[in-house]
């Protein structure tokens, strides 16, 4: 392993457990705006001051990520979703879809060891990924024309029906960041659902597969006994070995 990537391993140790606070205080900074529209001033002030220092901490990683890889042109082509998600609040319209950000930072924490939380990851990231989506949807429903997402209450429905692609029709948005958002969370559910159902097969083939070496292995043991005992019956009875029992390995 290079300098460089050794640098790069430590700012990921260092920076995954930071990165994942900020990312759950910039959850709570935004949430609290959107469920309660009556709150003070100077408390959605402070909402909006902790949103944009976890951005620049989000930032900031991504710029030292990138000048700590090996192969910056590669790394930034293998993580163009770091770069948009950052990008995003420069975009007035999109900027909703700021929340991918939380995703981003709680994904790459989760992935750790996933093989062995399968069904935790799979809960965790269902009902984060239909919170986020709630919350950006009501945000930008609730002043509408017409809306027909009004509370919490039928966005995180809304959100439900829409990530399962059940999709009763009873709930629905009606402005244009809305129906991004709605977009956003359709793949966002099937590449999720997906991807735990892949990891679910991978990990039951690896059982599998360990035990039937571990058969194998106890099978190619109790042959090698057989034929130590075939051997020392054969010697005491001054007999030669049975020929047989030299074809086994």
């Amino acid at each position: 392993m290079t300098e460089r990537a050794r640098r790069a391993a430590r700012w990921e140790r260092w920076s995954e457990w930071p990165l994942l606070v900020l990312a759950v205080a910039f959850l709570v900074a935004y949430a609290v705006p959107v469920l309660d529209v009556g709150i003070s001033p100077s408390l959605r002030r402070t909402c909006d001051v902790v949103q944009w220092v976890a951005w620049a901490a989000f930032a900031v990683d991504y710029v030292v990520r990138l000048v700590l890889a090996e192969h910056r042109a590669r790394w930034a082509a293998t993580h163009a979703l770091d770069l948009v998600v950052i990008a995003l609040p420069l975009l007035r319209p999109l900027r909703l879809l700021r929340l991918v950000a939380l995703l981003n930072v709680v994904n790459r924490h989760a992935t750790i060891g996933l093989r062995g939380r399968v069904v935790a990851y799979l809960v965790g990231g269902a009902v984060l990924l239909s919170f986020l989506a709630a919350l950006a949807v009501l945000d930008a429903e609730r002043h509408g024309a017409e809306p027909n997402i009004q509370t919490f209450g039928d966005a995180w429905w809304w959100s439900i029906t829409t990530m399962t692609t059940v999709g009763y029709g009873d709930r629905f948005p009606t402005t244009g960041d809305g129906r991004l958002i709605g977009v956003g969370l359709m793949i966002g559910g099937i590449t999720l659902l997906g991807s735990v159902t892949a990891t679910l097969a991978s990990w039951l083939s690896d059982r599998v597969r360990a035990e039937a070496d571990a058969d194998v292995d106890a099978l190619t043991q109790e042959i090698r006994a057989l034929r130590l005992e075939i051997a020392a019956l054969n010697e005491r009875s001054g007999g030669e070995p049975d020929q047989a029992s030299h074809g086994v390995r």
